[in-house]
Parts: structure tokens; C-alpha cells; sequence
């Protein structure tokens, strides 16, 4: 345990929306779980989404590797989309798409 939480749990706090926070110990997968939430907020608007997101993180290396993150998987999507796969099905169903819809939208 690390300050309280078992090594692989990710603790989701729900806050006054419309912040959400996350804590958890290294390598349980903080960074893949906030690339997924920002490409939901992104793509729920894709013209002007990104600009009213605000994702903050502790050290200068996980603000890159987030930021590293969510451009493959964006360039990725715009390319293909495998809904066998659980980003992209999470996003199909969170943002009520097609693949071929999703795929626009990551253009």
C-alpha cells in the first residue's frame, strides 16, 4: 500500500463538476486513464473541445507523456479504429459513434 491505496488501484474522486481528480501509485495506469478522459472532452467537440480542457499533472515528464499519449492515439484514430479495442470502444460509446464517425472526428 501507498499512502493508503493498494499499489494497482486507480481512486476516481468526483468533485464539483466540472473538475475530476484522480490518485493512484505509480504504473497503475494514471496516464492512459486521463489521455482517455481528455479524448472524450476533445472529441465531444473537436472544433474547440481541447481549448477549454485543462489537464495538470506533477512533474514535466508525465505533463509530456500525456501530451506524447493523446497525439499517437489521435493520429492513430484518424487512421483506424478497431472497436475490439477498449480506448476506442470507450469512446464510441461515450461519444454515441460509429467507428467511421470516431475516425472523422480524430482528423
Amino acid at each position: 500500500m501507498i499512502d493508503g491505496f493498494p499499489i494497482f488501484e486507480l481512486k476516481f474522486f468526483p468533485m464539483a463538476k466540472p473538475f475530476l481528480l484522480y490518485r493512484s501509485s505509480a504504473g497503475s495506469g494514471k496516464t492512459y486513464t486521463l489521455t482517455l478522459e481528455y479524448l472524450k472532452l476533445a472529441l465531444r467537440n473537436p472544433q474547440s473541445g481541447f481549448r477549454q480542457i485543462l489537464a495538470v499533472t506533477f512533474t514535466n515528464k508525465a505533463t509530456q507523456e500525456m501530451k506524447e499519449r493523446i497525439v499517437e492515439e489521435l493520429e492513430r484514430l484518424s487512421q483506424r479504429v478497431n472497436p475490439a479495442e477498449f480506448l476506442d470502444k470507450e469512446l464510441m460509446d461515450q461519444l454515441g459513434l460509429d467507428a467511421q464517425q470516431l475516425k472523422d472526428r480524430a482528423r
